[in-house]
């Protein structure tokens, strides 16, 4: 399997605090990995690293083999039409419906595409997700566990082939979050490449095929799924790893 995403001695520092301490990992084009550890311990901001929302202080990231950040503006376009994150908050346009939230990725990356077919595809992927209600409101009077599924859909909608998720099951009820597991298993299943944040074990030991623990900015851990499901006293201590800073 060919790398798509690739982090190579990345550092990130914010506020005169390091967050991420060069961090070297490649991301296997068709697979899932999960980014775990504890709370504050470097994940989500590693994952936003890989997807390009962060400009390293140290190190590189490339897609395919090209440094995202020597990207000209097509291939950065190109690179986002391709790559689709679903945010811990959701990051929905509070200004704006949620019809506009939904319409701006298609129109931005479709722009030749006539409204009955945005619209369509709209409608395609909140059934998928299973979004029924009025789409003529703003983003505040949802639920977080609503917001999470708009953002979901949102991401969806231009049939990206990685998946960035930090935390996309959050807030959800059961049912919910079962319907989006299952979506993102079966793009999976297509061969689209997953990375995602999570500390639910569960979802964790049912979709990755690596998981990755990172502690104090530093990758601490990398293991397959198989290693994984053929030893219950390591489940035990990663379980234990993703509350705690320890392994």
């Amino acid at each position: 399997m060919d790398r798509i995403i690739e982090l190579k001695e990345v550092s990130f520092s914010a506020q005169n605090q390091e967050i991420i301490r060069s961090i070297s990992f490649q991301f296997r084009e068709g697979t899932a990995t999960a980014l775990a550890g504890p709370s504050g311990g470097g994940k989500s901001t590693m994952l936003k690293l890989a997807a390009g929302l962060l400009v390293p202080t140290g190190g590189k990231v490339f897609f395919r083999g090209r440094d995202i950040a020597l990207m000209n503006r097509r291939q950065n376009m190109e690179f986002r039409r391709q790559s689709a994150v679903v945010f811990q908050d959701s990051a929905l346009w509070a200004n704006q419906d949620l019809y506009q939230n939904l319409e701006l990725p298609l129109r931005i990356h479709f722009p030749q595409m006539t409204r009955p077919d945005r619209e369509k595809r709209m409608h395609e992927v909140l059934a998928e997700a299973g979004y029924k209600k009025n789409l003529l409101i703003r983003p505040a009077q949802l639920s977080m566990g609503e917001q999470k599924i708009i953002a979901f859909a949102r991401a969806m909608l231009c049939r990206p082939g990685i998946l960035f998720l930090d935390e996309w099951t959050e807030s959800l009820d059961d049912e919910s979050a079962r319907r989006l597991i299952d979506l993102v298993k079966y793009r999976k299943e297509q061969r689209d490449t997953v990375i995602f944040v999570s500390h639910d074990f569960r979802i964790i030991r049912n979709l990755a095929d690596y998981i990755v623990i990172i502690l104090g900015g530093r990758i601490a851990l990398t293991l397959t799924g198989e290693e994984i499901a053929s030893d219950a006293h390591l489940v035990r201590r990663i379980e234990k790893g993703i509350a705690a800073y320890e392994i």
